[in-house]
C-alpha cells in the first residue's frame, strides 16, 4: 500500500495578466521589461542606421544605438497566484499602428516619462485616456537629468489626480516590480469603484 503524504495536495492556478509598457523614443522601455523579466526577455531591437535619418527624433537621446521595431516581452511572477506577462510597446510614431493590437486583453499600463523630453510620453497617456484602460506614470529617473517633482510633472502632464505617478530608476529591478505592484493595486481600485458603482 503507497504511502500517504502529511501534507494536502494544492492546485495553485495562476492567473496571467497582460501588461504594456508605453511611452516615447528612448525613455527606457526595452531596460525596464529586461530589468524585471524572468525569463531572457524577447527584444526586436535593431541598430540605428542612416536610413532613420529624419524619421526618428534623436533629440536627447543621442547615444542611443538601438531601436524596438516591434515589441520587447517579458514576464514576472508578482505572488503564486500572478504572472505578469510585459509587452514593451515600440516608441516611434511610425509603429504606432501597432498600438491597438498590442492592447487587446491588456489589463493595464505602464506609461514611461523622461523629463528631458516629456512630450515624448503625451501620445501613451493620449492613447489609454481614450481607452481607458487603467496605466500609471513610472518617471524614469536618468543620470545627470533634473529631478522635477511628482507633482509638478503631473501639471506638465495634465494628469489626472487618480492616476498614480511616481518616480522611477527602469534598470532596477525593485523599482520596475514596484512600478507594477502599484499598477496592480490601480486596477484593483478601479474594479472596486467599477462594481460598487455599476453604470458609472
Amino acid at each position: 500500500m503507497a504511502s500517504e503524504s502529511s501534507e494536502p495536495r494544492r492546485t495553485l492556478t495562476a492567473t496571467a495578466v497582460k501588461v504594456l509598457v508605453a511611452g516615447g523614443f528612448g525613455v527606457g522601455k526595452t531596460t525596464m521589461v529586461g530589468s524585471v523579466s524572468e525569463v531572457a526577455p524577447l527584444r526586436t531591437e535593431e541598430v540605428i542606421t542612416t536610413a532613420s535619418e529624419g524619421v526618428d527624433d534623436l533629440a536627447g537621446v543621442e547615444q542611443k544605438t538601438t531601436t524596438t521595431v516591434a515589441l520587447d516581452f517579458g514576464r514576472i511572477t508578482i505572488n503564486p497566484e500572478l504572472i505578469l506577462y510585459l509587452f514593451g510597446t515600440p516608441g516611434q510614431d511610425r509603429f504606432w499602428f501597432m498600438w491597438d493590437e498590442l492592447a487587446e486583453g491588456a489589463l493595464g499600463a505602464v506609461v514611461l516619462a523622461d523629463t528631458r523630453r516629456l512630450e515624448s510620453c503625451f501620445a501613451a497617456v493620449d492613447f489609454f485616456e481614450r481607452r481607458g484602460l487603467p496605466f500609471v506614470v513610472g518617471v524614469n529617473c536618468f543620470d545627470g537629468a533634473y529631478r522635477y517633482g511628482t507633482e509638478e510633472v503631473r501639471a506638465a502632464l495634465d494628469l489626472s489626480q487618480e492616476v498614480p505617478l511616481l518616480l522611477c530608476d527602469a534598470r532596477e529591478r525593485d523599482s520596475t516590480k514596484q512600478v507594477l505592484t502599484i499598477l496592480m493595486e490601480h486596477v484593483m481600485d478601479r474594479n472596486d469603484l467599477a462594481a460598487a458603482h455599476p453604470g458609472h
